[in-house]
C-alpha cells in the first residue's frame, strides 16, 4: 500500500471593497471564506469609493495597494497575521477615480491609470524604508487621453498596457512612462488587457536521431524519417508560438484582439 503525501495549497488572500463603509476594504481567505482582515476608510482624507484594489503576500507581510473616486491612491501593510494593517503611502496624482492599479513584477513600484489622461508610477515602500519614502508619485505622464482601464504589466517589468474607452490599447515604458505603440482595432472601448508570460527562448532543436534495425526495410526508414521531421516542424512552431511577446485585448464590442508586440 502506498500514500500519496499531498500538501495542502496555500492559502488565497481575496481584497475586495466593504459593503457597507464605501472607502473601506475587506480582506478574505479562501478556501474558508472567512473574513481575514478590515482596513477602515481614511478619516482624514475624503476618498469616495474603493474602485480599483491590488494585494500582494510574502510569507506573513501582506500589502494591499489601493485607488479611490477622489484621484486618491494608496498602500497599507499588515507585517503580522492579526495585526492591524498601517497606511504607509498616500498620494493623489488624478483628478478623476482610479480605474486599474498594477504591481511591478519585482515589487518595488506600481502604476495607476484613471478616468482622467494620466498614467503614474509609485513607490512601493518596506516597513524598514517607510520615513525614507517621499508621498508622491516617481513619475507621471498627462498622456492627454482620458478612460485609460485594464492597466497590466507585463512579466519582464519593461512595458505595460492600457485599454482606452477610445478603443485603442496603448503600450507604455515601464522605466520612463514614455508611449510606445497605439493599437487600432476595435469600433469599441477597450476594457481588459492582458500579456503572455516572457519566456526564454528554446535552443534551435535538432532532428531527433532514429535508431533503426539493421534488417528494417527502406520503406520503414522513409516513413520513420518523415515522421520525424514533421515532429521537429512542429516542436519549433510551438516554441515559436510560446515565446512571442502576445498581448491580448477585450472591447465592448465582445471581441477580443491578440497582438505581437515587441
Amino acid at each position: 500500500m502506498a500514500i500519496v503525501d499531498q500538501k495542502p495549497e496555500p492559502p488565497v488572500l481575496i481584497a475586495v471593497p466593504n459593503t457597507i463603509d464605501s472607502g473601506g476594504i475587506d480582506i478574505y481567505h479562501l478556501p474558508s471564506e472567512n473574513r481575514a482582515a478590515v482596513i477602515n476608510s481614511d478619516r482624514d482624507i475624503t476618498t469616495g469609493m474603493v474602485m480599483s484594489l491590488n494585494i500582494q503576500a510574502e510569507t506573513t507581510r501582506v500589502q494591499v495597494i489601493a485607488g479611490y473616486e477622489s484621484g486618491h491612491t494608496m498602500v497599507f501593510v499588515q507585517n503580522d497575521p492579526g495585526a492591524e494593517f498601517q497606511k504607509l503611502y498616500s498620494a493623489q496624482p488624478h483628478t478623476q477615480p482610479i480605474l486599474s492599479v498594477a504591481i511591478f513584477p519585482l515589487g518595488d513600484f506600481y502604476a495607476t491609470s484613471a478616468a482622467d489622461a494620466i498614467v503614474a508610477k509609485h513607490p512601493l515602500p518596506a516597513a524598514k524604508s517607510i520615513w525614507k519614502t517621499e508621498l508622491k508619485p516617481l513619475k507621471v505622464n498627462q498622456t492627454k487621453h482620458s478612460g485609460q482601464q485594464g492597466l497590466q504589466i507585463r512579466s519582464d517589468g519593461k512595458i505595460f498596457a492600457t485599454a482606452g474607452w477610445d478603443g485603442r490599447i496603448r503600450v507604455y515604458s515601464g522605466k520612463t512612462l514614455r508611449e510606445l505603440a497605439v493599437l487600432k482595432w476595435h469600433r469599441s472601448g477597450c476594457y481588459a488587457t492582458a500579456f503572455a508570460e516572457i519566456i526564454e527562448p528554446f535552443v534551435d532543436c535538432q532532428p531527433e536521431e532514429v535508431t533503426i534495425k539493421e534488417e528494417a526495410i527502406e520503406e520503414d526508414k522513409s516513413v520513420i524519417q518523415r515522421s520525424s521531421a514533421v515532429s521537429t516542424v512542429q516542436k519549433r512552431r510551438d516554441q515559436k508560438a510560446q515565446s512571442t511577446h502576445w498581448l491580448a485585448a477585450a472591447s465592448k464590442d465582445g471581441k477580443i484582439s491578440i497582438w505581437d508586440i515587441f
